[in-house]
């Protein structure tokens, strides 16, 4: 008989990578940060890259927190994808995919910030010098088939927010792109995001935080799982097997 528990979530979270997130969006605080909040889960979702994701799981050894390794990938839509993975080695292939389909530009640091690559202490290691903050020449299509080729599972991010978002971009949501469910900002709550953008439909809906800071972390997404994997969170995003996804 398979136990199912359920384990609060926030599947979209930046570290120092991203040119705009705080300093303090480092390994250990982040972790220290996610088990305060109670929760179970983080995806560790940097812009365009995935350089930080396994200090993170590091750092989370033995903290009863699992983390997924991903990306918030840009589309030349210039929509923001979460691509989420179970294993480092996945979103290393995604990450080469993706840069490969990156313009070859340096990062502005005085324009957009610093992207900072670290240790599971938080420790400088070096300085990403390439642009990171901005649009592949993938359609949403491609980076959605291409997570799911490499075993993982693509979700729209901040779908209710005026920008890099699909609803706002292309104002409905394509049936060819296969997505499970939608992100909807900490901002609104599920019936509002409903109520405002009719094309969710019944689309399932999770809320994260979207942190560039810690205090932007949320625990709200309740998922009633057997494991922390990306097969059981799509199970739970198709309501299979007793499997369930949750707004608290």
């Amino acid at each position: 008989m398979v136990v199912l528990r359920p384990i609060l979530a926030d599947l979209h979270i930046h570290t120092v990578l991203s040119a705009c997130a705080e300093v303090e969006m480092i390994p250990p605080l982040i972790v220290r940060e996610a088990r305060r909040r109670g929760l179970g889960l983080i995806a560790i979702t940097d812009h365009n890259a995935m350089a930080n994701a396994p200090a993170v799981v590091q750092a989370a050894q033995g903290s009863g927190l699992a983390v997924w390794p991903g990306l918030e990938v840009q589309s030349r839509e210039e929509v923001h994808l979460l691509c989420l993975f179970d294993a480092v080695e996945q979103a290393e292939a995604m990450q080469a995919l993706v840069w490969a389909h990156l313009p070859p530009l340096q990062n502005r640091e005085e324009f957009f910030g610093a992207q900072y690559v670290v240790d599971q202490t938080g420790d400088y290691r070096y300085t990403e010098e390439r642009l990171l903050q901005t649009s592949t020449d993938l359609s949403l299509e491609q980076v959605a088939a291409e997570t799911e080729r490499l075993g993982g599972l693509c979700i729209p991010a901040h779908v209710d927010r005026p920008a890099y978002s699909l609803l706002a971009n292309l104002g409905f949501v394509p049936p060819e792109a296969g997505f499970l469910g939608l992100e909807i900002s900490r901002r609104v709550t599920p019936q509002q995001a409903r109520e405002r953008f009719p094309a969710i439909g019944s689309y399932p809906l999770l809320i994260s935080g979207d942190a560039h800071r810690l205090d932007e972390m949320v625990s709200r997404t309740l998922l009633k799982i057997a494991a922390p994997t990306i097969a059981e969170l799509g199970l739970a995003l198709r309501s299979e097997e007793g499997r369930v996804v949750k707004i608290e």
